[in-house]
């Protein structure tokens, strides 16, 4: 699933072509938004901005109406050059909207609404995300504590570190990096992890993922991610992996440094 630095990467490159401008073609070729109108809503109409909070991008024009994005596990945005070869099918494009000779593609969903710009800060989806690791003001320290203490505290640090209610941004790629950036176990309970190791975490990670919205996911470089039955980076010992909680997401992490 893309996760936060991937989505603001995207947001970065929508930016540059959309902002400030109105669209020439806005085309919505999923069958599903087929009668609901969406060019001629937004026709005339200039964008704004476009921002993210956690995994969720937003295209908000200067009517009113914002079009509301989330990847799901399959997702993704591409910008490219007009009559550009895509180079993914057609026939799974949800949404292209064409400026400035370049076309900004959303590919395979799930998640694509078009809101009223209100609606987009009050919708319960929404207003009950967690901080945004990448919140550009500054991370929400109290916050994201005030909503770790409130979760199970048996439940394990990497598990709570993917309930987007208390950290929006964060999928599995960034708890497993996370937890090794700090040396925490991943399965250790909450009940026993300091708010300080809860804060080193984010403070770990939040320049990597910064780094990457910058550049793009190809600049992650992972340490432990991906890398099971390899040598730890830090301490040599070997890089272990296997599924954790309810939905058995597998989890990266060396136990030979990471107590």
């Amino acid at each position: 699933m893309p996760e936060g630095d991937t989505v603001r990467h995207a947001a970065n490159q929508i930016r540059a072509v959309l902002d400030g401008v109105v669209p020439d073609r806005i085309e919505t070729p999923q069958r599903r938004h087929a009668k609901d109108r969406w060019p001629e809503k937004l026709a005339g109409s200039a964008v704004k901005a476009v921002d993210t909070h956690g995994k969720h991008l937003f295209i908000r024009f200067d009517n009113g109406y914002a079009i509301h994005s989330h990847l799901g596990m399959v997702g993704s945005w591409r910008v490219y050059d007009t009559g550009e070869h895509w180079k993914k099918s057609a026939s799974r494009a949800w949404l292209v909207i064409e400026a400035q000779g370049c076309e900004a593609v959303q590919f395979d969903g799930p998640t694509l609404d078009l809101l009223t710009d209100l609606r987009t800060r009050s919708d319960q989806r929404l207003a009950g995300l967690g901080p945004d690791v990448l919140a550009d003001a500054g991370f929400d320290q109290a916050t994201f504590l005030r909503r770790l203490r409130a979760d199970d505290p048996a439940r394990g640090i990497g598990d709570a570190l993917l309930d987007q209610r208390t950290l929006a941004g964060i999928g599995n790629i960034w708890r497993a990096e996370g937890c090794w950036e700090a040396g925490l176990d991943p399965w250790r309970p909450l009940g026993q992890i300091s708010d300080e190791q809860a804060l080193a975490i984010v403070d770990a990670i939040r320049p990597r993922m910064q780094r990457s919205a910058e550049l793009g996911p190809k600049s992650i470089e992972p340490r432990v991610y991906g890398r099971a039955g390899r040598s730890c980076p830090r301490c040599g010992g070997r890089i272990q992996a296997r599924g954790q909680g309810e939905a058995n997401r597998r989890t990266y992490w060396c136990p030979g440094c990471q107590a």
